[in-house]
């Protein structure tokens, strides 16, 4: 089959966090971990007294190729690594063998929550433009890469977090560069109110309205919509308005899952017209399992079985990631395309029967159906082993790089709070 085309993820993160934050969110902040819960396992600051910044290029190199690993082995051949630029991030990504797309993001404003229900916005545009004009200097180098499979997608972090100034001058440099622009839009209910109460329109209303809403636009979500439950707001415009720009949707089930939370209608959004895309945002990285839970919860959401087929996602992991990216040879099988490829395992016990290859490998088998994946025809997967990483190696890497992030707690936490007390083990040591 085709290599899937992951559209939306972080990879210098996310695997850090393992053991530490799937079940981590504040109930104050309508369930979402990303303001103040998960922040102190994803920070980019490591303290001296920890390591500082020496420890956490190291840890950097070894979240990107723990995670890259894990992508590769459930049938991944390109990803959209979202991330905060850091030293060495081309050639990680170049040594690994995946085609990747490097987004490093940057914003005018921080989050922070001192007391833990309420979400304040620190302004530092200067700052803002520092870290958007170093962006731009490393989308140029990863298209230039040696590698030739590496290239860049202009990426302010947050709708909430950018003016509508900065997003139209980042739009204006996606668009010089023939790249794709790419943020986080509707990713929480706090987000959507705080749109509201500057604008009094939705996240995705004001994007349309400023101009930025178009087909060179990806949203990283899009879940929180104005016909969304949780939200409760009068309109029923976003979807038109997405379908209208031909922007596309980043879906990534799981992240939202561990709050409680899912996108409603997903057969809605694809059969209304949506370019939906698919991302695998958090750990574990296996686009198998992603795709497994989006056609899952979208019949949940819609309390039908027929709200969605698996035909559907699946071609949003493929052919609908590529659209997205502007690439008509990826995500498919065909004259002129890329040598992407994924050979699944029709032997292995967890794919047998084999009366629907693609059933089978989704809904039992997952990675462990993976057998062999080629990039650029180049095999960098055999027999369900990734060649290009050392996940062993790496694996001990990412046990330090732990032990120096929960040992930072203390330091980048709001409240000042230590690892068990943030995140308590689920059983208790005896």
């Amino acid at each position: 089959m085709p290599g899937f085309v992951d559209v939306h993820s972080h990879l210098v993160s996310e695997c850090i966090g393992r053991g530490l934050i799937e079940e981590l969110g504040n109930p104050k902040l309508y369930m979402s971990g990303i303001f103040d819960a998960k922040a102190p396992f994803i920070t980019g600051k490591l303290a001296e007294q920890v390591g500082g910044r020496a420890a956490q290029l190291k840890a950097n190199y070894a979240a990107t190729l723990m995670a890259i690993s894990e992508l590769l082995t459930s049938g991944v051949t390109t990803i959209v690594d979202l991330a905060v630029a850091y030293d060495g991030w081309l050639d990680t990504l170049a040594e690994s063998g995946i085609r990747a797309y490097a987004g490093p993001m940057f914003r005018e404003a921080d989050w922070n929550v001192p007391e833990g229900r309420v979400v304040e916005y620190v302004w530092d545009r200067d700052k803002g433009r520092r870290d958007f004009i170093a962006a731009l200097a490393v989308v140029d180098q990863a298209r230039a890469h040696v590698s030739g499979r590496l290239d860049g997608i202009i990426a302010p972090a947050q709708v909430d977090t950018c003016s509508a100034e900065f997003l139209s001058e980042a739009l204006a440099a996606a668009r010089d560069r023939g790249m794709r622009l790419t943020m986080h839009c509707s990713q929480s209910v706090i987000e959507f109110q705080e749109m509201t109460r500057r604008h009094g329109l939705s996240p995705v209303q004001w994007l349309d309205r400023i101009g930025v809403l178009g087909p060179d636009t990806l949203l990283g979500h899009a879940l929180f919509l104005d016909h969304h439950s949780w939200v409760q707001w009068p309109t029923r415009r976003d979807i038109d308005l997405i379908v209208k720009s031909g922007a596309a949707v980043a879906h990534c089930p799981l992240v939202f899952s561990r709050y409680g939370q899912m996108l409603e209608g997903l057969g809605t959004y694809i059969r209304n017209g949506v370019r939906v895309a698919m991302g695998t945002d958090t750990e574990p990285h296996n686009m198998m399992e992603e795709i497994r839970l989006a056609a899952t919860m979208a019949r949940i959401s819609a309390r039908n079985i027929e709200a969605i087929t698996l035909s559907e996602v699946f071609a949003a992991a493929t052919v609908g990631g590529a659209a997205a990216l502007g690439r008509d040879d990826l995500g498919r099988i065909a004259p002129g395309a890329k040598a992407d490829l994924v050979l699944l395992d029709l032997d292995a016990p967890s794919m047998m029967p084999v009366r629907d290859p693609l059933r089978s490998v989704v809904y039992t088998a997952a990675d462990r159906g993976v057998r062999d994946v080629f990039v650029d025809g180049r095999q960098v997967v055999a027999g369900g082993t990734v060649l290009t990483i050392d996940r062993a190696r790496i694996g001990r890497l990412i046990e330090e790089a732990q032990e120096a992030f929960m040992a930072n707690v203390p330091y980048v936490d709001f409240s000042q709070r230590t690892v068990n007390e943030l995140t308590p083990l689920s059983l208790p040591l005896a």
